[in-house]
């Protein structure tokens, strides 16, 4: 299984949250983590509101017609 951790590293090396990181970020977040993944999550929180990070969910999509 994949730990928050490992998922922040990834997505900081990127420097993109994708919506399947994002969601799941989400499902790891309601099961039991440590501490240090606490620790992880807490960076990236400040790494996206800084603007290091760019999420998916937050960018504008644009349909094409035609």
């Amino acid at each position: 299984m994949v730990q928050i951790r490992d998922l922040v590293q990834q997505i900081l090396r990127t420097g993109y949250l994708t919506l399947e990181a994002e969601n799941q970020l989400r499902n790891l977040l309601k099961t039991k983590y440590s501490q240090e993944d606490l620790k992880a999550f807490m960076t990236l929180q400040e790494a996206a509101m800084n603007g290091l990070v760019r999420q998916e969910s937050r960018e504008e999509h644009t349909l094409k017609v035609g």
